[in-house]
């Protein structure tokens, strides 16, 4: 059997922090000087050997060349947002039932309300969502989805901004982008509604693809992974290149682990901790861990909601220390400010010599 090889960037940082060898990762301010390079075989994906290699000793490993073209170049722009640093998507869920602000966005005026602010907090995308995934949530009729989403989609485009609609089914997605979406956030990769690859591809729209294991009803039930970030890693490739079969240009897909659907606390650790892994894929990475269980469950058992933001401001700084572009978050204000202090030092010029 083939052997599979991956490579995860390593010794990341600013200018200052990294070896003249180092790389730009995704185009952006941080740079790589090393990367750990990980092979399995597909008769035991479950055995992955793993080493730390400079740069410079990468030469003569198999597939190295492709994979650094794609850790290293830059992304393309999502709906006129560039990445040439992390960008943060505020969340709106128009639900009753959503896991950590559930009922607080189910009237169009407050969703509306709450999505200005955040957009004049610095948020450059609003991801707009009208039914719940979190674990056990029960699907809702695409007709309730759209009476949800249409009102706030629709006054939120109106006022300029950037919004994402954040939807499984096809007929919600093609609505959204008639009054003013730009965006198509698929927690189920496209592959949910049997019509969303040709309807996302129809409507010219860039796609988040997410990676989940199972469905909402059933993904928190005893998940398993052989490797989870280099699975996670196999699946997305899967999902980009059906896109690409599709007519969905890499230069029009952001990708997602999915953090919290399908994983275990320890799943969503080494998936944060190797996320720079998927900017192999050549795509922007988005990371959507705000609030979530995790956070919680590694916090002492704190509650969804706010006394949850300390945390979430630890994981989405972590993810952009990883090169992560977009950050999807409850809480624009605070992790704008995280990101700029984070930003003002590790991307600061090297001192000036004596």
């Amino acid at each position: 059997m083939s052997e599979q090889v991956y490579f995860t960037p390593a010794w990341i940082g600013g200018p200052q922090a990294t070896p003249e060898s180092a790389l730009p990762l995704a185009g952006g301010g941080l740079r790589f000087g090393a990367c750990e390079v990980a092979r399995r075989d597909a008769a035991t994906p479950w055995q992955v050997r793993r080493e730390l290699l400079a740069i410079p000793d990468l030469v003569g490993v198999d597939g190295a060349r492709d994979w650094l073209r794609a850790l290293s170049g830059p992304r393309a722009e999502i709906a006129g947002l560039g990445f040439d640093r992390p960008r943060v998507m505020g969340v709106i869920n128009c639900t009753p039932d959503s896991f950590s602000d559930g009922g607080e966005r189910f009237d169009a005026d407050r969703a509306v309300a709450d999505g200005l602010a955040m957009w004049q907090a610095g948020a450059t995308i609003l991801d707009v969502g009208g039914e719940s995934t979190r674990p056990g949530a029960e699907p809702v009729a695409v007709e309730e989805e759209l009476r949800r989403i249409r009102p706030v989609v629709e006054r939120l485009a109106a006022a300029g901004c950037r919004v994402s609609i954040d939807t499984r089914n096809a007929p919600v997605m093609r609505a959204a982008v008639q009054l003013g979406a730009r965006i198509v956030n698929d927690v189920s990769g496209l592959t949910h509604d049997a019509d969303a690859m040709a309807t996302a591809a129809e409507l010219d729209v860039p796609v988040i693809l997410m990676h989940i294991q199972g469905t909402p009803q059933t993904m928190q039930k005893n998940p398993a992974y052989d490797d989870a970030a280099l699975d996670v890693y196999d699946e997305l490739k899967a999902r980009v290149d059906a896109c690409s079969g599709a007519g969905i240009g890499r230069d029009k897909i952001v990708v997602d682990p999915g953090i919290g659907f399908g994983k275990t606390v320890q799943h969503n650790l080494e998936l944060l901790n190797r996320v720079a892994l998927f900017q192999g894929l050549g795509c922007p990475v988005l990371l959507g861990i705000s609030r979530k269980s995790t956070i919680g469950k590694l916090a002492g058992g704190a509650p969804a909601g706010r006394d949850r933001l300390p945390g979430s401001l630890a994981a989405a700084v972590m993810g952009a220390s990883r090169g992560v572009q977009v950050i999807r978050v409850h809480d624009v204000a605070e992790t704008r400010q995280a990101l700029a202090v984070w930003q003002a030092g590790e991307l600061a010029e090297a001192p000036a010599g004596p």
